[in-house]
């Protein structure tokens, strides 16, 4: 069981923290500094509903081929990387995100009103306790957005808006210089250098979580021992160990506890299934209904905890992930509709090439820290949109044709120049 299950990380610790803790506005969301915006009074249960029913659809699916492997992922991040996206579907491209979403219910209104309340309300005074959430969209220069699309996601997510040369090598280096500054450098970079000619538009989040335990484990507790993993075999890892009073559940076939961080408003929600049960068998048959049951069920107890020290980096693409959950018309050059971004234009059509996914994380006797880094990257079919750069190094075909007839005069393949 090398792996780590969403529901025990980012869903319980993550996810409901998917706001801003400590944190001031600056280049797209909020940042350590200056004065807090007001936070909301309630938010939209809703969308807190859609989120978590999202979370768990995309971590089982994720589960189907990377059960072998630690998976760790932010979907609040995800969540709201798509959101800002949405703002842009049209038809039955709309349909689907919503579909997937789960914000089938909600006007588009309601959600991105949501999603602003989240972003105020779980603000934490907490001085042990940080959680920062940033967001960003990144223009290739030249191209028009309409500027509804644009006002909606800066008014809404508070997102930091830019055009860059994407033909520059500076602009990567600008876009993944946000991200190692909104994520305290745990995520390093999210777009790859050289940007693709065809490329238009990358909407992108960032969030960063620091907290540390409100009880702390004792370093003079912990001890190497053998972790079982599911092929049987067993590997060394350094256990920490804890007595004391926390939510504690015992379910059917597995145990649920809640480790506070700070003064408890943030919590890391553990959940170990009994021996013999397979993590992924188990975890499939998690949805918002019974999460919901669990954390009802929570009670204080008096117990020993014992938790594995771990560090953890994971990346994933999610095109194949969300095409499978039903989204796939989104990243269908034909018949993606983003007519909400820009003018519809058969031959550049806009579409989602990909939704690149990383995240980090540690947890210590001290706490946890983590960050997550969500780029939806959006394409133009056919030509790219300003230049290209093709560079002949490897055999090729040539033809000399008349324009006006089209007739081809002469035509070769050329292997060794």
């Amino acid at each position: 069981m090398r792996r780590l299950c969403i529901c025990l990380l980012v869903a319980g610790a993550l996810f409901f923290a998917s706001a801003c803790g400590a944190a001031n506005r600056g280049r797209g969301g909020f940042v350590i500094g200056s004065k807090l915006p007001p936070p909301a009074t309630e938010i939209d249960k809703r969308l807190v509903d859609a989120n978590i029913r999202f979370s768990f659809k995309l971590f089982n699916e994720i589960m189907r081929d990377e059960a072998s492997e630690n998976i760790v992922i932010c979907p609040a991040s995800i969540a709201m990387a798509l959101a800002m996206t949405y703002n842009g579907a049209d038809g039955d491209t709309k349909d689907a995100m919503a579909e997937v979403l789960e914000l089938n219910g909600m006007s588009i209104e309601e959600v991105n009103e949501a999603n602003a309340d989240l972003l105020t309300i779980l603000q934490n005074p907490d001085p042990n306790v940080m959680v920062q959430m940033a967001n960003s969209l990144w223009a290739r220069e030249g191209v028009g957005f309409y500027r509804e699309f644009l006002d909606t996601n800066k008014k809404f997510y508070d997102a930091y808006i830019e055009e860059l040369d994407f033909d520059s090598p500076q602009a990567a280096r600008t876009i993944n210089g946000w991200v190692r500054e909104r994520t305290e450098g745990k995520i390093d970079k999210l777009v790859d250098d050289e940007i693709s000619g065809n490329t238009v538009l990358f909407l992108l989040n960032a969030l960063y979580f620091k907290g540390e335990w409100t009880n702390k484990f004792d370093p003079e507790l912990t001890q190497t021992m053998p972790f079982a993993l599911e092929d049987g075999t067993r590997r060394d890892c350094s256990m920490m160990f804890r007595r004391g009073s926390y939510p504690y559940y015992r379910g059917e076939n597995f145990q649920a506890v809640s480790i506070p961080y700070g003064k408890g408003r943030l919590s890391m929600v553990v959940v170990l299934p009994d021996e013999g049960i397979s993590l992924k068998d188990f975890c499939s048959s998690v949805n918002l209904e019974t999460w919901k049951s669990w954390m009802d069920a929570l009670a204080e107890a008096e117990g020993e905890i014992g938790l594995p020290k771990f560090k953890a980096e994971y990346e994933i693409e999610l095109r194949e992930i969300l095409t499978a959950l039903g989204m796939g018309v989104a990243f269908d050059p034909g018949r993606a509709n983003f007519g909400r971004m820009r003018p519809v234009d058969p031959e550049r059509n806009l579409y989602i090439y990909s939704v690149k996914h990383k995240t980090f994380v540690e947890t210590t006797e001290e706490g946890t820290e983590a960050g997550a880094g969500t780029a939806v990257e959006i394409r133009t079919k056919g030509a790219p949109a300003s230049s290209f750069r093709m560079i002949v190094e490897r055999p090729f075909l040539f033809a000399i044709r008349d324009n006006l007839t089209g007739v081809i005069l002469l035509m070769g393949a050329v292997v060794n120049p």
